[in-house]
């Protein structure tokens, strides 16, 4: 392993460094992924990592995690030293590192308590017989602890979103004193609507105050803003800047990320909707949780559904898509009833789809980024009984550069690109068959500020050129910047309608969560 002692160092003021990473470098065959890389992490602080997709720091995290060794460079954690090339991932649980990830690992139809046991064991007595009482008390104790309302009986499915993430940060920091272990949180409110992102960060933030270390890996630029002390910003494998105990504003955190700087993504201007030809109608629809839905959007219109997850944001999307089949109600797509049997009556009839979960639901992992740009146009480009390769590779060459996808060619998998690069492939399979609606479903979740601007303006040309667009979204912010028109569903119903100059973040946010528990 390389181990030794090392001395603890402290950053400026005296306060101790938990982790100091010092000149890291990682290579995947002739791609930099990592080049020289130092940070520092001082105890019982936030320390937020940022950069853009692709620009290493969730191949750092996977170093630190002992995934796989670095080409170069040290870490001190503690009073440990390791040489980044032997470090492994017994190495990172004894040094005190614990990860939680944005996917919890948390098994829903099991308990809390039976979780906590999962990964920490069964306290057991003669004859190995579980001492459940036992397993209660310590569960219960952590439980409180760590500021959550639950009992350990309690079944994981029925918590809110927040406590699941507390739920698995209390589980990773349970075998030793929290204070002595570094705790990494990657993406941890990406799948979490606004409201339950503040709770969660409430509470990690207190936390730190109480001397828990912790390392943020986020994209939602302000929420890092509202718990971090300190920053390191990845740029192309590189630390772009670090900041210690600083209040930077969104705006120089995107210039230290982009290397530019962001223009507002607010669309510019507005369409008349009286005059624009109306694309889709739903009257009455009663359809999984939806309880009387009316809605008419119009061509050239973006129009934003808000609210809280079961509320029937995504739904709404689902049945205009044909994968739910209403109980009642109607709809008529360019004035014709429509009712489509499944997706691809859907996608014949000129409706597109980007779901809110592209890795289950919309890419092939193991395909070229070619195949997956294929899917969108196979029999456009069938060609006697065969598909001609090469006018394949055409294309989706053609369709990388339009949308900007960074990727070293076609015939790269699906899986080995940043997941805001996925997304732009996801949305190029769809716009390249220039729908008439388009319907998206948290179009940016997990996405980096670079990519959403440039799916933005992707979105905002297919509007221009004649489609409709239908964005179901959690972000507030996304609906601010994207929308002409933003209508509220609560509990089934659309409970408000607001038009472009009255769509404000805070206003939205207090609309979703009115009467909500």
């Amino acid at each position: 392993m390389g181990q030794v002692k090392s001395p603890v160092s402290r950053a400026a003021g005296g306060t101790p460094v938990a982790l100091d990473i010092r000149g890291v470098s990682k290579h995947f065959g002739g791609t930099k992924a990592l080049s020289e890389v130092s940070m520092r992490v001082r105890k019982g602080k936030v320390h937020a990592l940022l950069g853009g997709n692709g620009s290493g720091k969730s191949t750092l995290i996977k170093v630190l995690a002992g995934v796989f060794p670095a080409d170069s460079g040290t870490f001190s954690i503690a009073t440990r030293e390791y040489d980044s090339g032997q470090y492994s991932s017994s190495d990172a649980q004894a040094s005190g590192l614990r990860f939680v990830h944005q996917d919890l690992g948390l098994f829903d139809d099991m308990s809390i308590e039976e979780n906590f046991a999962l990964d920490a064991g069964y306290p057991t007595g003669i004859g190995s017989k579980i001492r459940w009482k036992q397993l209660y008390n310590r569960v219960r104790d952590l439980l409180i602890a760590y500021e959550i309302d639950a009992d350990p009986k309690t079944k994981i499915r029925s918590l809110r979103p927040s406590d699941r993430t507390m739920v698995a940060i209390a589980r990773a920091l349970q075998d030793q004193d929290a204070d002595d272990l570094i705790l990494v949180l990657d993406e941890p409110t990406s799948t979490l609507a606004n409201h339950e992102s503040s709770l969660l960060l409430e509470k990690v933030r207190r936390r730190a105050d109480l001397g828990q270390t912790v390392i943020l890996v986020s994209h939602r630029l302000q929420e890092v803003l509202s718990v971090a002390h300190d920053f390191t910003v990845f740029r192309d494998g590189e630390v772009a800047g670090t900041l210690i105990d600083a209040a930077p504003s969104e705006d120089e955190l995107i210039e230290l990320m982009a290397g530019r700087t962001i223009g507002a993504l607010k669309p510019s201007g507005g369409v008349s909707h009286q005059a624009s030809e109306e694309i889709l109608r739903i009257h009455d629809l009663y359809s999984g949780p939806l309880k009387g839905i009316n809605l008419a959007v119009n061509r050239g219109e973006i129009v934003g559904i808000a609210g809280l997850v079961g509320s029937g944001r995504s739904s709404l999307i689902k049945s205009i898509f044909g994968v739910l089949r209403p109980r009642q109600g109607s709809i008529l797509f360019r004035g014709q009833p429509f009712e489509p049997s499944g997706v691809h009556q859907a996608m014949t009839a000129g409706v597109g789809l980007v779901p809110e979960d592209r890795g289950r639901e919309a890419g092939f992992a193991d395909l070229s980024v070619r195949d997956n740009l294929a899917l969108g146009q196979l029999r456009e480009n069938w060609v006697r009984g065969f598909m001609p390769r090469s006018r394949e590779s055409s294309i989706a060459r053609a369709l990388i550069e339009r949308f900007k996808v960074r990727v070293s060619g076609p015939e790269a998998l699906f899986s080995s690109m940043s997941g805001g690069n996925q997304q732009k492939v996801i949305l190029a399979r769809w716009l390249q068959r220039s729908p008439t609606l388009l319907l998206l479903d948290e179009p940016t979740q997990g996405v980096d500020v670079m990519s959403r601007a440039d799916i933005y303006a992707a979105i905002r040309v297919s509007v221009e050129n004649g489609s409709a667009v239908i964005v179901a979204s959690s972000d507030m912010s996304e609906l601010h910047a994207l929308c002409d028109r933003v209508v509220v569903v609560r509990n089934g119903q659309i409970t408000d309608e607001l038009d472009s100059s009255r769509i404000d973040i805070d206003l939205l946010n207090r609309l979703v969560l009115k009467d909500a528990s």
